[in-house]
C-alpha cells in the first residue's frame, strides 16, 4: 500500500487533471464555436433528438430546468435552437434545433461534459457510491456542502467582467 503523502499527492494531481482537462475543453469548445461547452451539448442532443421538452432536456442532461431555460434563451438568440408550444397542452414547450444549429454541431468538437456524463452512466452502482462519496468527502474538506454548482464556462474563468464582450455572456 502506498504511503499516506503518497496518495495525498496523487489525488491532489489528480484533481488538477480534472479541472485542467474541463477547462481546456471549455475554452477549446468556445474557441470554435463561440458557445459554451453546455450550449453545445444541447445542441448536440437536440440535433440528435430533437423535439423534446424542456424537462426531458434538462433530466437528460442533469441540469436544474431554470438552468437549462437559461441556455435556451441563449442558444434561441443565436438562432440555433426554437421553442415550439405544443398544440394540444399550452404549458409543453418543445425545443428543436434549428438548420444553422445543425451545420454548427457538424464540425464542433465533443463535448466535456458529455463524456463525464456518458462514462459515469456506464458504471455499476458500486462504483458511482465510490465516487460519490469520495468526491462528496473533497467538498466538504474544502467547505463548499453550501455553495450552490455552476456551470463550467471559459468565459467566467479567466476573463475579467469590465473585458468581456457583450457578446461573451450570450
Amino acid at each position: 500500500m502506498k504511503l499516506k503523502s503518497a496518495m495525498v499527492a496523487d489525488i491532489i494531481d489528480d484533481i488538477r487533471r480534472v479541472f485542467q482537462e474541463l477547462t481546456e475543453q471549455s475554452r477549446k469548445v468556445e474557441i470554435e464555436t463561440g458557445l459554451t461547452g453546455p450550449q453545445l451539448w444541447v445542441v448536440k442532443i437536440l440535433n440528435a433528438t430533437s423535439p423534446m421538452k424542456v424537462s426531458d432536456l434538462a433530466r437528460r442532461t442533469y441540469l436544474h430546468p431554470a438552468t437549462m431555460v437559461g441556455i435556451l434563451d441563449r442558444l434561441e438568440a443565436k438562432e440555433l435552437v426554437k421553442r415550439t408550444r405544443s398544440e394540444t397542452d399550452r404549458r409543453v414547450v418543445y425545443i428543436d434545433v434549428t438548420e444553422q444549429g445543425r451545420e454548427l454541431v457538424i464540425n464542433s468538437p465533443e463535448v466535456v461534459h458529455n463524456l463525464l456524463v456518458k462514462g459515469l452512466e456506464l458504471l455499476d452502482g458500486k462504483e458511482l457510491t465510490l465516487i460519490s462519496y469520495g468526491l462528496e468527502h473533497v467538498v466538504n474538506l474544502l467547505g463548499a456542502r453550501g455553495v450552490p454548482p455552476k456551470l463550467i464556462m471559459s468565459t467566467e474563468l479567466n476573463i475579467p467582467k469590465r473585458r468581456r464582450k457583450i457578446s461573451e455572456t450570450l
